[in-house]
């Protein structure tokens, strides 16, 4: 059987214990205090990072745990696999929502079961591709920004002790939309952190993340497809149950308005075609290259069962919003790299409060009314709420890559 967690281990993070291991161990008694009988609502808690953080905290007990997620599916896989692993503490008070955090039944369901001692906030739009035309990009500002703002108006009647929303490398210094959607989030986080508990974390690639290129390599093979991947971006990565503890040790540990990150040697940054290539050896198989993508897909679709070989195409980065490297923090930024044995962290500053923030909104409002609109001048206006923002712009999206 092939056993991913032990090929994330070899192949991509290089590291059989845990990043965050020592910090884990050196906060154990903080982080069981924050969380043992308390209550907790997991929001986006069916998607990779956010199942990750519910069995990063389930160990400490709580006594009430509410997941929503728009996937109804994915919130009954969650379920059964918590119900069906020996030694899992589930409590008695366990529910699941299939439902969206914008919507009105969400802040029904919020002000009617809370209040809640602990909220993270794990909903996004996550992908670079999501950002082909208007449609695309309101709706990722729609869910990124302005439902987060929302979520933050609500958390104001009934405060938690510790409030979490999960951002992303790509806000350092953004060149997408997504990324800086994620500034404009992390804006808004620091602007409410004068009034609520609230805390970010930018992060590395996780490894086989629901979506992610990488798990795409599994179902290719699945599929006898071939692989396809960038040879020239560099990423760096952390395990899913390292993605959960980052978050879970933001949660608590954070201070209002603090950022973190994983601390993250550069050596270990990989390219995705040097993970495909391990992946496809790591099954038996030997990876074939190939010079295009029609190439690529005959070469599948004439390979035989028998055969030890397997069909990759590898390409230069050419699509829009592409950084050819990561980074968790920029210059100007004033990061702490001693607390902690495996995270950063960012002293949070902004220039906005939060009629400022709840002023951007309105902005954002104004713009996606106007009948016309290209994607320029989102652009355009994106480049003024977010001066950091240099967008990268191709013409090319990710949707027209295999």
């Amino acid at each position: 059987m092939f056993d991913l967690d032990a090929f994330i281990a070899k192949h991509v993070t290089g590291r059989d214990e845990s990043l965050f291991a020592a910090d884990l161990a050196a906060h154990a008694d903080e982080l069981r205090a924050a969380i043992a009988g308390r209550s907790v609502l997991v929001i986006g808690g069916a998607g990779t990072i956010g199942s990750s953080f519910i069995r990063a905290l389930l160990p400490f007990e709580p006594a009430r745990l509410y997941v929503v997620d728009l996937s109804e599916n994915s919130l009954t896989e969650l379920t059964r696999d918590l119900r069906s692993t020996a030694g899992q503490f589930v409590p008695e008070n366990f529910k699941t929502y299939p439902i969206s955090f914008g919507d009105p039944v969400f802040a029904r369901m919020f002000r009617r079961e809370g209040p809640f001692d602990v909220v993270a906030h794990f909903a996004a739009h996550k992908h670079v591709r999501s950002e082909k035309d208007r449609y695309s990009i309101e709706a990722m500002l729609e869910n990124n920004v302005m439902n987060t703002v929302a979520l933050l108006d609500l958390l104001l009647e009934h405060p938690p002790q510790h409030f979490f929303c999960v951002s992303t490398d790509k806000a350092a210094n953004p060149a997408n939309v997504m990324g800086a959607s994620k500034k404009l989030m992390e804006e808004a986080v620091l602007a409410y952190s004068t009034r609520l508990p609230a805390v970010t974390a930018r992060f590395a690639n996780v490894a086989f993340s629901n979506g992610s290129l990488l798990a795409g390599f599994m179902e290719r093979i699945a599929r006898g497809q071939p692989l396809s991947a960038p040879h020239d971006v560099r990423r760096y990565f952390v395990s899913p149950a390292e993605s959960g503890q980052l978050c879970l040790l933001a949660c608590v540990m954070g201070a209002p308005g603090e950022i973190f990150f994983p601390e993250l040697d550069e050596p270990r940054m990989l390219t995705f075609s040097t993970i495909a290539d391990a992946l496809v050896r790591e099954l038996g198989y030997t990876p074939t290259p190939t010079a295009t993508e029609d190439e690529a897909r005959e070469a599948a679709a004439r390979r035989r069962p028998e055969e030890a070989t397997w069909p990759v195409y590898y390409f230069a980065s050419e699509t829009s919003g592409e950084k050819p490297f990561e980074e968790f923090f920029t210059a100007d930024e004033d990061v702490d790299h001693a607390r902690f044995s495996a995270l950063g962290v960012i002293a949070g500053v902004t220039g906005n409060d939060v009629a400022g923030i709840r002023s951007t909104i309105t902005d954002l409002r104004e713009l996606f009314g106007q009948p016309e609109l290209h994607k320029s001048a989102i652009i355009e206006t994106l480049t003024r709420l977010v001066p950091s923002f240099q967008h990268v712009e191709t013409g090319k999206s990710l949707d027209t890559k295999m």
